[in-house]
């Protein structure tokens, strides 16, 4: 009896290992060298910003005993089809972003001597799924396993692009979790597999900008990105 007892919890912890490890998260960051996205209220392209952040949740995805593959980030990937092809096979997709608000909104200021434009009114965390997906139920529920957990770490989701002004009055598919409908996005709509679109936060905000920079908070971010998707995966 001595001897089962101390077989079976040793057991049982090498299958919860084994089962986390065969888990494979599909890491994509979010533009490229050629298409930077959004321009930071510092005039830094968002690639940079994605590509930061990006290499800090594979890091925590690995600490989590998760496998990751790593999607564009040497920038050369134009075509938005080919991210959630390159991803075929892996349990999640998820594609790291970072926000910004209609050009229209933009105000003028001056750092470091150059003429920059910001928003400082809108800041904090979305994510996108799309009902064009196959797998819309798994991709929901580890997009609110996501919001929650940052939730729970004291980062606030933005209802910009829930707003019939400011954004897009896009649908919320988890309201208190920050999770919106984005039927259309072609990286979301094209994956085989459940996928996730993360906007981290708003860098055209001048403040929010600074704490998108500031290693404690995206290791923060990394974190809880790495532990809800160990939830909704294990």
């Amino acid at each position: 009896m001595i001897l089962r007892a101390l077989w079976i919890p040793a057991f049982a912890g090498m299958t919860l290992a084994f089962a986390a490890a065969s888990k494979e998260v599909a890491l994509d960051v979010g533009h490229s060298i050629a298409t930077q996205g959004a321009i930071s209220a510092r005039g830094v392209p968002e690639f940079e910003y994605n590509l930061a952040l990006a290499r800090e949740v594979a890091t925590a995805l690995e600490r989590a005993g998760l496998r990751v593959r790593l999607i564009g980030a040497a920038g050369d990937i134009a075509d938005l089809a080919s991210r959630p092809r390159a991803a075929l096979g892996a349990d999640l997709f998820v594609s790291i972003h970072h926000d910004s608000i209609k050009e229209r909104l933009l105000e003028a200021w001056q750092h470091e001597g150059e003429p920059r434009r910001y928003y400082d009114s809108v800041s904090g965390f979305s994510l996108f799924i799309s009902r064009e997906n196959a797998r819309l139920a798994a991709s929901l529920a580890c997009a609110s396993a996501i919001g929650r957990v940052l939730r729970a770490k004291g980062f606030a989701p933005s209802r910009y692009h829930a707003d019939p002004v400011l954004g897009e009055s896009r649908e919320f598919a988890d309201e208190p979790n920050g999770v919106h409908y984005f039927d259309h996005l072609a990286v979301l709509r094209h994956a085989r597999i459940p996928a996730l679109l993360f906007e981290a936060g708003v860098i055209v905000n001048r403040d929010e900008e600074l704490r998108m920079r500031d290693p404690a908070v995206k290791q923060a971010i990394a974190d809880a990105l790495a532990q809800g998707v160990g939830q909704c995966l294990n």
